[in-house]
């Protein structure tokens, strides 16, 4: 692993996976988990930021719990305290601008799964967040408050999803739209939930390397120091 765990402003409960590029400097980007925690695919998805030379943070929302197994993995995202994630998210968005390796005012979000709902999330309740990705994102009880949200969205879904499927995807489309917030979605065909967990059997990719390119371009647009 390139980054080291951290503690996010002091904070003895909360923690999380800092990235900086080699270069000492970079725009700074915040990972959102899967419902699987914070674990090695999501580091490495940090890593993989810093690489592009952002300073990325993953925050641990689950406290230092993780899960191998769905059941395991379900029963952690149902039982996630909303109100404490959104002030572990809040800390770690001031966290990361504070970092003498941060560049610019604003930084960039992105979540998977369950982590791409919080991803909304985050851009919505954080006015410091200036661009914000979400793959194919799910929580049943994580009700972003679009009115409030600034920063433009890009989505990345899968053609075959039965947790965001393609009415929940339109369904999004359509209240981002009401709501007239920039947004612009992408649906992978032939592929499933979580297609860029390189982790997982449903990995793919030709669709992860897309939506990887095509997420750095939208964060270097929108992010600029």
């Amino acid at each position: 692993m390139k980054g080291t765990r951290i503690k996010i402003n002091g904070e003895s409960n909360y923690e999380g996976y800092l990235a900086v590029p080699d270069s000492g400097r970079g725009t700074g980007v915040i990972v959102i988990q899967e419902w699987w925690g914070l674990v090695g695919h999501i580091m490495n998805v940090a890593d993989r930021f810093a690489e592009e030379g952002f300073v990325a943070l993953a925050p641990d929302l689950f406290l230092g719990k993780t899960a191998e197994e769905p059941e395991e993995a379900g029963k952690l995202m149902m039982a996630l305290n909303i109100a404490e994630t959104e002030k572990i998210l809040a800390r770690a968005v001031k966290f990361l601008l504070a970092q003498p390796a941060t560049e610019g005012e604003k930084v960039g979000v992105v979540g998977y799964c369950m982590g791409g709902q919080l991803s909304l999330f985050a851009a919505a309740t954080n006015p410091q967040v200036g661009a914000c990705a979400d793959f194919y994102g799910i929580h049943p009880n994580v009700h972003p408050p679009f009115a409030n949200l600034q920063a433009p969205v890009l989505g990345f879904f899968a053609e075959h999803d039965d947790y965001a499927n393609a009415a929940a995807v339109a369904a999004l489309d359509a209240e981002l739209t009401r709501a007239g917030k920039a947004h612009e979605f992408h649906t992978f065909p032939g592929v499933h939930h979580a297609f860029c967990n390189d982790d997982r059997p449903v990995y793919d990719g030709v669709a992860a390397g897309r939506a990887w390119s095509r997420m750095l371009e939208f964060f270097r647009q929108n992010l600029k120091a």
